[in-house]
Parts: structure tokens; sequence; C-alpha cells
């Protein structure tokens, strides 16, 4: 097995002259077109340069509320590729015939339906031949698996199967549905499904201050009781229910954080509150579908983007940011001006940026300092056969590195891709998330950070194959494995390991330090999936959602009458409310939940 890539070339669009063909092409007589912002800053007017510092989904939302509102954009970003952790990327060298390379990424998408901000945007990005702009790009599973080692049957789980809540859903009838829905996945003993039902049923009917003042300082584990039952119950229930809805670590996130988006999730499964499916994917590689037409289309809106430009400094004079200094893709140390500034890194990148006086103006965002990243990254398989293991993704349960997968080019409406892609050989591509690095696994009895790129791809390969090809059949064969890509942000040679993308991470009480939007300095605003928002999860639906806070309070301060961004909450069952109201005053009297059975 041999690496086709270890250069760090990311694509995008930079030169002019190609994005103007590049929208052409593009939106060509798409019907998808921005929403009118009545009351927008004219040309002209003062006060409407904005320095967007950083271009992932929050960078790029933002930019795309700003220029819909008139004002001037300049996206800075220090990857050589707009899109940040989201975009998809060349593997250089991979391509031979007149296609186009291999398509690699930090990490598969998945985009459920209980998103609501991000879809919005995607419907107001024009893409030829789709009504709804790039939200036509999704295309829905219609199942999940979920993969055991040791013998243990794979369970798998058809949406469709799942059911919907009654009309008027009353406690009894909640609880009912969740023991249903666990029922059919989990295959557990009736005891620890029932408790597991009513752990949710307390949560559902929980109030928002018993949430934050309670439940956000409990762990995941703790809460839904995973030390007092079985190992299949922790890996199905506690653990494994995590890894696909939530896309974090169980063993340290809080109940908050948890919780509320696996109640989204059952919403949406259950029928409830969703833009769409419970499990969508793009129906081509992301910049194909998303990240490409997106660039285009704030380029015709007259955002103008400079790509490999990383921010050092924030300079603040007279109480307001007077400048960014930067280092450009030459190296050359520049002064960036602006009116407004939205700082739209990740938290580990943003941080860096905030000098003392910065922070002595806000002494909020220290608090940032303790909230904390760590390891979860995408690796693709190359396969010279299709192998659409099952229409939807994959959690490899038993694994030790916390695997996740899913077969993509089943999804790849209109494509072909040998045809398309690489050098004509490669069928499909399985692309993974490792979500755990510090374990050792089967193979080499290593940690992931312990070992090198290639021990790593076979590693997981090997850890993959345990549980797809345990139960007498052969899923997946050595003999159609034709190459793979490891994200170019790791780097690892066995004794050295460094990760230029990680992903923030909820453990217990991180919602305290989270900041909001709006900072105590006029004219600088926060973007990012660490900003406090109400998924309270680091997911491009989260910096959607707080871009769209950040620019409706710098619409605030600015005081202009245009038109304030749509932020959607997540759903929540209005016949609860009574409940919920009831529990307000149960936890301001120190008594528990009423329907915590403890």
């Amino acid at each position: 097995m041999a690496e086709r890539a270890r250069n760090r070339t990311r694509r995008g669009f930079i030169g002019g002259a190609a994005a103007v063909t590049a929208t052409a092409a593009l939106t060509g007589t798409a019907h998808a077109a921005p929403r009118p912002a009545a009351g927008t800053i004219r040309k002209g007017s003062a006060g409407r340069r904005v320095a967007v510092l950083g271009g992932g989904v929050a960078g790029l939302t933002a930019a795309h509320e700003l220029a819909e509102r008139g004002f001037e954009v300049t996206v800075y970003e220090r990857k050589s590729a707009l899109g940040g952790k989201a975009r998809s990327m060349d593997v250089p060298g991979s391509a031979k015939g007149g296609r186009k390379p291999l398509p690699g990424e930090h990490g598969f998408r998945f985009i459920p339906g209980f998103y609501r901000n991000l879809p919005d945007t995607l419907r107001r990005i024009p893409f030829k031949g789709n009504k709804n702009g790039c939200h036509d790009n999704l295309v829905p599973s219609s199942e999940v698996m979920l993969a055991r080692t040791g013998g243990r049957e794979d369970i798998r789980i058809p949406f469709a199967t799942v059911g919907t809540l009654p009309p008027v859903l009353t406690p009894d009838a909640l609880l009912r549905a969740l023991t249903a829905y666990c029922e059919t996945f989990s295959r557990l003993r009736a005891h620890e499904i029932a408790y597991f039902a009513n752990r949710l049923l307390v949560w559902f009917t929980s109030s928002e201050r018993r949430r934050l003042e309670a439940w956000e300082r409990v762990p995941w584990l703790e809460f839904t009781g995973a030390a007092r039952m079985s190992a299949d119950y922790r890996q199905l229930l506690a653990i494994g229910i995590t890894r696909n809805i939530v896309a974090t670590k169980a063993e340290v996130a809080s109940t908050r954080t948890v919780a509320t988006c696996v109640e989204a999730f059952l919403y949406n499964a259950l029928g409830r509150g969703a833009d769409g499916e419970p499990d969508r994917v793009l129906d081509a590689p992301t910049n194909e579908a998303w990240i490409d037409p997106w660039i285009a289309h704030l380029r015709s809106l007259g955002v103008v983007f400079h790509t490999g430009w990383s921010v050092r400094d924030l300079r603040l004079e007279g109480g307001r940011i007077t400048e960014a200094l930067v280092e450009d893709a030459s190296g050359t140390r520049q002064a960036v001006t602006a009116d407004h500034f939205v700082s739209a890194m990740p938290v580990e990148h943003a941080r860096l940026t905030w000098n003392e006086s910065v922070r002595a103006a806000d002494p909020r965002l220290a608090r940032c300092d303790r909230l904390k990243t760590d390891w979860m990254t995408g690796i693709q398989f190359y396969l010279t056969e299709p192998t659409p293991i099952i229409h939807g993704h994959i959690n490899h349960i038993d694994t030790p590195w916390s695997i996740t997968s899913v077969s993509q080019a089943q999804y790849w409406r209109g494509r072909d891709f040998r045809a398309d892609y690489g050098d004509g050989t490669v069928a499909d591509c399985l692309s993974v998330d490792v979500s755990e690095w510090e374990r050792p696994g089967i193979l080499y009895g290593k940690p992931a950070k312990r070992c090198t790129r290639e021990e790593v791809a076979r590693e997981v390969w090997a850890q993959m194959k345990a549980g797809l090809n345990d139960t007498g059949r052969t899923v997946l064969r050595d003999a159609t494995l034709h190459s793979w890509f490891l994200d170019p942000a790791v780097e690892l040679d066995g004794t050295r390991a460094n990760n230029d993308e990680q992903l923030f991470i909820h453990p217990t009480g991180t919602w305290y330090d989270r900041p909001e939007a709006r900072t105590a300095i006029p004219n600088l605003f926060l973007a990012g999936d660490y900003v406090a928002v109400d998924i309270d999860l680091a997911t491009m639906e989260g910096a959607n959602a707080a871009a769209r806070t950040a620019v409706n309070a710098l619409l605030e301060e600015t005081g202009s009458r245009a038109e304030r961004c749509s932020v959607t909450p997540l759903y929540r069952a209005p016949e609860l409310e009574p409940f919920r109201r009831q529990d307000e005053l149960r936890h301001r009297l120190g008594l528990r939940n009423v329907f915590d059975l403890g």
C-alpha cells in the first residue's frame, strides 16, 4: 500500500480571470438567488469595509451575508485553499488521461436534516440546473450500520422503519417512541433499553436552566449510567450513538452537548422539525458540489479572497481594532485595515492573534484558552471495484480507533468514477474518519500518534476488515485497494505527531468558556464553531449559525437598516413546554426532574 500524495497543494479559485469563467460555468441558468436585503449599505457609504479573517465555513458564511447587504468584504485565509475542514482536495499526481485528480478530504460530509441554517445558505448558492442551488446536491442515505467484531451480528437501521411521533406528543408517547427506537437497533436487555429511554425522556423534559447548570457539568457516560450496564450498552448506546450523530468523544463530552444533538436527531428521525432526511451527503466531492460554486458566487458579489495569508496579530488603538498584521503568501508582513473585523479562524489559531491589549479590552477572551481541541481526521481508501457496503454511514463500533466510514461513489449522481477521476482504474472511495488517536491498534499495538502515515493506513484498513469480514463474508479485499490519502494536515513520522486542523471538543463545563459573537471591542466579532450557539457542537451548522450571529451583531453596531440574518434554533416540541416550565421550578427548588428515577 503506497500513499499517492504528500505535498500540501490545495485546490481552490485564486485567479480573477479563472473566477469569472468559473462563475459563468457554475451558475449558468440557475434559479437560486440571494435573498433581498432591505436597507443595504450603498456603495460609497462609510464604515462598510470588513476584513474576514478565515476562509472556512464560518468565514465564507459571514462574507456571504455581508456581501448581500452591500458591505465590501475581503477574506484572508492562511491555507492555500478556501473551505476550511469542509473542503475536498486533489490527490497530487493521481490524474491521468485527462481525468480529474482523485478527491481527498479532511473527513466525510454529514449534513443531517436537523441542520437548518447551513441548508438555507446552500439554497442561496446558485448551481447550474438546480432550482434550489447547492441544496439540491444533497442526497439522503437510507440506513446506518453498526459493524461489530468477534462474530457478533452487524446492526442495520433503515431510517424508513424508525416511525413518526404521534400528532400530539405526551411524555408517555415520547417514552414509547424512544423505547421502540432503541429496540430497533440495540438488541439489548429490556431493562437497559427502558433505562436509556427514561434518561432521554429526562433530557427532553429538562428546563434550559437545568440543562445549563446541571447537565453541562455531567459527563454523558455518567448521565446514561454506562458504568452500571453491560459492555454492549456502553458500546451501542452510551458511546456508539454519539459517533455518527454528534462526532465527539462520549468519554469526555458533557451531557448537554451530546443530548442536545441526540434530541435533534431523534426529532428528525421521528418526523419533527427538520429540513430533510436524518442522514444526507453530497452528490459529488465537496468542492464540486458546494465550495467551488460558493466561492464563485461570492466573487460575483464582490468578495475578494487572499489565500496563503496568515493573521499574526491584531492592533488595538482607541478601543478599536485598527489593523490586522498578516503574513502574505510570499512571507511578507503586511497591515490590513478595515472598518470591521470578523475573526473566523478555528479557536486554536484565533486565540493566538489576541495579544495582551486585545485581551485587556475584552477579558472574556482569556477564557478561550481553556477550550480544548483533539484529533478527528480523515483518510480515504480508493478501490478498484464498486464497494457500496450499505447506503449510509458505517459505525465500526468496536474498533479501538473509533472509526466511521461511508462509501461515496454510490451517491455521486451523473458521475462515472473510473471515467472521471484518477487513472481509470479506481471505481470507489471509502472515506473514513478516525476519532481516537491515543489507543493502541490491533496491527502494530501502537496508538495512531505513534505510527507513521503508512502504518496508520494499514492499521485503519485492518480494523475495518476485522469488523466487516468476520462473519464468513469478504467485504474488503486487499486486492481491490488501489491507494490511500491521509489528510496532509497530519504530520507523523513514528515518533512525533502534529495536526494542523484539529476538532474543537466539549468536555464538561466547556459551555461556560465559549465566547459570544459580539466582543467588548466594538468592531471585532467572532465567528466559528467554538462560538456559543444553539447547537452547542463543533459542526458546519454551528460555524454557519455563529457567522450569522456575528453579522447581526455587526449590523447592530453600525446601525444598519439591512435585514438581519435568520438564525434558526433547534426544534423543541411545543407540547413538552409545560413539563419544561415545571422542571424550571423543580430545579430552582433543588428537586430532580419529575421523570428522573435516579
